[in-house]
């Protein structure tokens, strides 16, 4: 629970504990008094004389029982090792701590992708179309060939949210999902062990306390995160209302990107991107480019392979990707050879990592690596 110490830290959960206090407030009033401590240590007459502190408000941050909570939420935190990041601390994701909204307190399970220097946002339906799916998935793809990669954030819901994490981990990529509930459940359950992936490569993200449910009104918090832990947010199929505008509207808000890709005028799932797109809400997206262009990124160096680590490779495609590597131009036969993997079972993994765009197929039956291997 680095940099922060355990008493520190029990002030600072103890004080988004706190009913009808929320980040807002929170940091008003660590920014009138000085730390959370000295908030819950201060007494009723003096928070009464700070604007929009009531009775009512500074009796429940007086309130006894606030420290014995906390103190169970951290014993639960270290039992699980959860991590605990406070909006003044230098792990704390630095674009969400730019938002006047953050979280004061962020729990997470892994770490990478958290201060990524580049990162999108990728929302939409529950009920994506085959043509949401496959837009989704090449995008991802193809910004997997970036050097740096980004980092893709979501919502882990049905539909886009967790194609995108899905892509993201096949590809390589970094990612982060959102949720709506504490870290003591995985919602939906069908997507735990999406979850449970998303951990070893990128981390899972919430505000809420342990014991909180994935309840009807969190998912609007889990969204403002969304939205501000990225440069940019996509919304790929929306109606014309549900969460993804919702998430797009507060990356506006935030003064980020938003991009949107258009959909047929007839397509009630296509219907929330085209009116962000003519209300020049969101830039029209239909290709990797076109993020690279509106997020001004550089694109990577022509003929240059993408060196990722994180690929969920068997390890006979891996065995063949570094023997590729190492052999550039090399013929299935003397994959075989050098490999000892059979030659059918060769040109089945070939065609495999080529439709995965991990690989290129040269001239006269050769082959050569697009990545490099960590």
């Amino acid at each position: 629970m680095h940099p922060s110490s355990r008493s520190d830290l029990l002030h600072q959960v103890a004080l988004t504990m706190i009913p009808d206090i929320g980040p807002i407030t929170a940091r008003k009033l660590i920014e009138k008094i000085g730390s959370a401590k000295q908030v819950l240590e201060q007494d009723g007459a003096s928070l009464q004389k700070i604007p929009g502190i009531g009775p009512r408000l500074s009796q429940a941050i007086r309130s006894s029982q606030l420290l014995g909570k906390a103190r169970k939420e951290l014993d639960f935190l270290e039992k699980h090792h959860i991590d605990v990041h406070y909006y003044k601390d230098p792990g704390y994701p630095d674009r969400l701590a730019e938002c006047a909204d953050a979280p004061i307190v962020l729990y997470t399970r892994g770490s990478q992708g958290l201060c990524s220097e580049r990162s999108l946002s990728v929302v939409g339906t529950r009920r994506a179309t085959s043509y949401g799916k496959d837009l989704c998935r090449e995008l991802i793809k193809d910004l997997s060939m970036l050097t740096p990669p980004p980092t893709i954030v979501s919502g882990l819901a049905y539909g886009i949210d967790v194609i995108a994490h899905r892509a993201a981990l096949e590809y390589g990529l970094p990612t982060i999902a959102v949720l709506g509930h504490g870290m003591t459940t995985i919602y939906p359950s069908s997507h735990r062990d999406t979850a449970r992936h998303i951990a070893q490569q990128g981390a899972l993200v919430t505000d809420f306390h342990s014991g909180m449910g994935p309840e009807r009104n969190n998912f609007l918090r889990r969204n403002r995160i969304i939205a501000g832990l990225s440069q940019g947010t996509l919304v790929v199929e929306s109606a014309l209302s549900g969460g993804s505008l919702i998430t797009a509207h507060m990356a506006h808000s935030y003064d980020r990107a938003v991009l949107a890709a258009p959909g047929r005028a007839i397509d009630r799932r296509s219907a929330g991107c085209n009116k962000l797109i003519g209300r020049n809400i969101a830039a029209m997206t239909e290709s990797a480019e076109d993020i690279i262009e509106h997020l001004n990124w550089d694109l990577p160096e022509p003929g240059t392979s993408s060196c990722r680590s994180g690929l969920q490779l068997s390890p006979r495609e891996k065995v063949l990707l570094l023997q590729l590597e190492k052999t550039p131009g090399i013929s299935p036969d003397l994959l075989s050879k050098h490999s000892g993997i059979p030659v059918h079972e060769v040109l089945a993994l070939l065609l495999e990592m080529e439709l995965k765009d991990w690989i290129r197929a040269e001239p006269g039956m050769s082959y050569t690596s697009r990545l490099c291997l960590e």
